[in-house]
Parts: C-alpha cells; sequence; structure tokens
C-alpha cells in the first residue's frame, strides 16, 4: 500500500492509501512536514488509513460533544467507547467524512477516498488535525489556539478568543522590532519533553499561510485583551492556566483521560513559562511594551 511520511512537532506520522499524498490532494500546508528518508529505526506515533470501509456499530458509541466547523458548513461528533473514538463531519451538502481510532490513536481509519472540491479538502484537514491531536495528546503535545512570534531564537504565544487581535499584535512586533518572524498564526503544537517546553510550527495556520517546519523554546505567553490603554501584568497560579486553557482543543475535554492529558500538559507549560495578560490598543507602543517585558528590556 502507498503512503508517505511526514514530521509533525518531530513525532513521525505514516499516512496511507488513495490519499496519502495530501500535498497533492491540496493541502500544500504539509509540504515542509514531508519526509523524503525515514530513519529505519523510526516508528511513527500514528498511522493514518485513508479510503477504509469503515464498519461498526453507532450504539456502541457514547457521545461526547458536538460543534460547527467552519461557520456552520458541517457538524462534527464526537464520540467514544471503551475502546475507540469516532469523529464524524456531516455536511448539509451531503459531503462527509468519518474517522476511527484506538483510544491511544496509534492506528487511525477514515473512509476518504478523494477531496475533489474545497469543502473535502477543509474537513480532511480540520480531521487529520483532530485525530493527530489525540495521538500527540498521549505524547504530552498539544496544540494550541494561538499566534506565535519568534524572536531571539525564542517563541512568545499570544493567546485571545477571535477578534481580539493576535495576528494584529504579531504583525505588529514584525513592523516594529528588528529581526522577528512568524512561526505559525492559528494552530503551532507546544510540548513539554525532558522538562523543557518548545513550540512546532504546523500544516495548520488559518487564514495566514504560514507553514514552518520549526521549533523554538516557549519564552512566554500572553493572553490579549482590548483596551483603551496599553498595560501589562504577570499572571500567577490558577490565573495563569485559566489564561491558556481556552485555546486547547475544547472537544478534548470531554473526555476524562484526554483531559487528564492535557490538564498534565498545561500544568508543566505554566509551571516553566510566566504568563502575561496584555491590555492593548492596537499600536506599535503595545508591542514594544509586550517586547520589553517578555524578554526583560524594561526601563
Amino acid at each position: 500500500m502507498k503512503f508517505s511520511d511526514y514530521t509533525i512537532s518531530s513525532f513521525l506520522v505514516r499516512v496511507f492509501g488513495p490519499v496519502h499524498d495530501l500535498v497533492a490532494h491540496g493541502l500544500e500546508g504539509f509540504a515542509p512536514f514531508v519526509v523524503a528518508n525515514v530513519n529505519s529505526e523510526q516508528r511513527p506515533i500514528a498511522e493514518i488509513f485513508t479510503g477504509v470501509d469503515l464498519e461498526f456499530d453507532p450504539s456502541d458509541f457514547k457521545e461526547l460533544t458536538r460543534f460547527d466547523f467552519d461557520a456552520g458548513e458541517a457538524e462534527c461528533i464526537f464520540s467514544c467507547s471503551d475502546k475507540e473514538f469516532l469523529f464524524e463531519m456531516k455536511s448539509q451538502n451531503g459531503a462527509h467524512q468519518t474517522y476511527l481510532c484506538d483510544r491511544q490513536a496509534r492506528r487511525i481509519s477514515c473512509d476518504v477516498n478523494e477531496v475533489n472540491t474545497p469543502l473535502l479538502r477543509s474537513l480532511l484537514r480540520f480531521g487529520v488535525w483532530f485525530m493527530l491531536g489525540l495521538a500527540l495528546a498521549h505524547k504530552g503535545c498539544c496544540a494550541v489556539h494561538t499566534s506565535v512570534i519568534v524572536a531571539d531564537n525564542r517563541a512568545v504565544m499570544f493567546l485571545g478568543e477571535s477578534g481580539t487581535g493576535k495576528s494584529t499584535h504579531t504583525r505588529l512586533w514584525r513592523e516594529n522590532i528588528e529581526g522577528v518572524h512568524l512561526l505559525n498564526d492559528d494552530s503551532p503544537f507546544v510540548s513539554v519533553r525532558d522538562g523543557k517546553v518548545t513550540v512546532y510550527g504546523s500544516p495548520w495556520s488559518g487564514k495566514t499561510p504560514c507553514y514552518r517546519n520549526e521549533s523554538y523554546p516557549l519564552q512566554a505567553i500572553v493572553r490579549l485583551s482590548q483596551a483603551p490603554h496599553n498595560k501589562i501584568r504577570t499572571l500567577k497560579s490558577i490565573f495563569a492556566i485559566g489564561a491558556l486553557l481556552p485555546s486547547l482543543p475544547p472537544a478534548f475535554l470531554f473526555d476524562k483521560e484526554l483531559e487528564e492529558c492535557l490538564i498534565d500538559i498545561l500544568s508543566k507549560v505554566v509551571a516553566q513559562t510566566p504568563v502575561y495578560h496584555l491590555e492593548c490598543l492596537p499600536d506599535a507602543d503595545a508591542a514594544r511594551l509586550s517586547y520589553n517585558t517578555v524578554f526583560g528590556n524594561a526601563d
């Protein structure tokens, strides 16, 4: 069976079947993450089999949550049994994709045979993100809804609800602070390994095509909120956790085991990383204030 290899957060992922070449099927963001030559000793943390005729009994699964995808273009249903996870995406025009995996998401099967429309490609992109999120959570790694800037070879994550200005603030850094660049504008991965917190670029970057197969130590986390002034303060303990928790995959929190994985990752990240709350205007002074605070250059 044909397959393609990808590296996500330094982990090897192997995709089999008719849609194994994600780049050729319109998911260009995966191009920097393709692995041409795999070390024979390296084993994938997850194997995704496309074009599978799935067989399962829906009555064996308990629905955990359901939510809209991309402004209601499809409905997503996340369910589980004692041994498996089931993820279904159904659109009103009849497009659908179904994913099935073991509890550790080491083997993922999906019924995707072709992705010949923009909607099907979008569903595939999201389906792969969701299922790999399950696998990575058990490896001390999770996706974070954030815009990430790199300065002085260290990453800074900006968090906030949609519309609070994450992308605007990282743009202001790029315009006003020398030598910085964007790592990812929507869904990088953060990992805790050997006591070190690292941020990885990913094939998922929202509306901004920024797909960098790069990783950097995490310098700080900054939660943004709009205000008529620029003011930054340090968050401690439970407030720091509360600042980061809404930016983790919310569907995973409906399963006890996954929730424990995410909370463990979150606790380790917060224990080693300063977390700030920035009340700000969308201006250059806000960018300089956050940069100087995060990198210890404040007057």
